[in-house]
């Protein structure tokens, strides 16, 4: 008797343990039990919002002179990005098993949205003013109108092969990364103190655009905060030997960085709880980011502030390059990833082990 109460007790404590670990996992965006290791959600198609981090060919090329190698290291050719190859969306197409975005101000080519499409582009911010007219209201904006003659298309010529289907779009993943521009031009403009005091309303205008697009159907977003914007080279040449971090990191952009992170995080929670039905991960890109560059020996690359790719339109310098290892650097051009740095991060984030909650991507449809 004494044993089997024994027995019981630590079946009892066993399931307490389990179930306090489990409540651990789901985060504060909140997680659906029934959704938790579940299969894959096959979106059909995935919507992007954002920068030149992840313009595949709105207006990122505009801002490389003729003959700059973008897109050398994968695709041999010119390919829109502000990288040697692939982006995190890229490799974040590659994992849904989708073809690659194409950029909605693509007008080249024979372009297919049928599996999404690319609103972001180069220089692009949340607020106006910034470096970019296509600034997040703008991408929205282009997003409803994309959305309105799609369904005009389907409801006169019973729709076509190249474009997602009216029913696609509250089905789709809704994809972020935008913010960086906003701070960067803000220190460029004012202060760092200013550039604080500028965040909250940054994230209004973030917040305006979810609930436009949860107007629009729009159910399922996983969106990446900032990244460490103290670690570019082309910020860091500017700061003296004490302002920088081991890694030759501004310390104070950084933080900057980092509590525009922890307020994109707040308004996250916020509207998980007043939209009804919505998914929301929050993808932490910047620890990932910053681990890479933290161990950027040991995983095989050169210093994190060596770019291999000059572009005088970025660090006031003439073009040269590119260097002969692209796969060895992090930065390409002293603002952007190298292909092999994006690989790197993408191979972090994807799988969900930096996402609160922590599912991989093609689970994110969690209620």
């Amino acid at each position: 008797m004494v044993f089997r109460k024994e027995i019981q007790m630590f079946g009892l404590l066993f399931f307490f343990l389990f179930s306090i670990l489990r409540l651990g996992t789901h985060g504060i965006l909140g997680f659906s039990d029934d959704n938790y290791g579940s299969s894959t959600c096959n979106f059909p198609a995935v919507f992007n919002f954002g920068d030149s981090n992840s313009d595949t060919g709105g207006i990122s090329a505009a801002f490389y002179p003729i003959g700059v190698p973008n897109g050398e290291t994968f695709f041999g050719k010119p390919s829109g990005r502000a990288c040697d190859g692939r982006l995190i969306v890229d490799f974040m197409a590659e994992e849904l098993r989708i073809p690659y975005l194409r950029a909605y101000l693509d007008s080249l080519g024979l372009s297919s949205f049928k599996t999404g499409a690319n609103f972001a582009t180069g220089g692009s911010s949340i607020r106006k003013p910034g470096f970019s007219v296509f600034h997040l209201e703008i991408q929205i904006s282009q997003f409803r109108q994309f959305k309105a003659r799609i369904i005009d298309i389907a409801n006169s010529t019973q729709g076509k092969a190249d474009l997602p289907k009216p029913e696609d779009f509250s089905k789709a993943l809704y994809t972020f990364d935008i913010g960086q521009n906003d701070l960067s031009y803000t220190l460029q403009t004012t202060t760092e103190t200013e550039t604080r005091a500028a965040i909250p309303n940054i994230l209004d205008l973030f917040t305006t655009a979810i609930q436009q697009l949860y107007n629009e159907g729009a159910r399922v977003f996983w969106v990446h905060n900032t990244g460490p914007i103290g670690c570019l080279p082309s910020f860091s040449k500017y700061y003296k030997p004490g302002d920088l971090d081991k890694n030759g990191c501004v310390v104070r952009l950084n933080a900057i960085a980092q509590e525009f992170n922890r307020q994109l995080k707040s308004k996250l929670t916020q509207l998980k709880a007043n939209l009804t039905g919505v998914a929301f991960t929050y993808v932490d890109a910047y620890t990932a980011k910053y681990t890479l560059i933290n161990n950027a020996k040991s995983q095989g690359f050169v210093d994190p502030l060596d770019f291999c790719c000059c572009n005088r339109k970025i660090v006031g310098t003439p073009y040269y390059g590119p260097c002969a290892n692209p796969e060895k650097h992090i930065s390409w051009d002293a603002t952007h990833y190298s292909e092999a740095a994006n690989r790197w991060v993408a191979n972090y984030i994807l799988n969900g082990s930096m996402s609160d909650p922590p599912v991989p991507i093609n689970q994110a449809c969690h209620a």
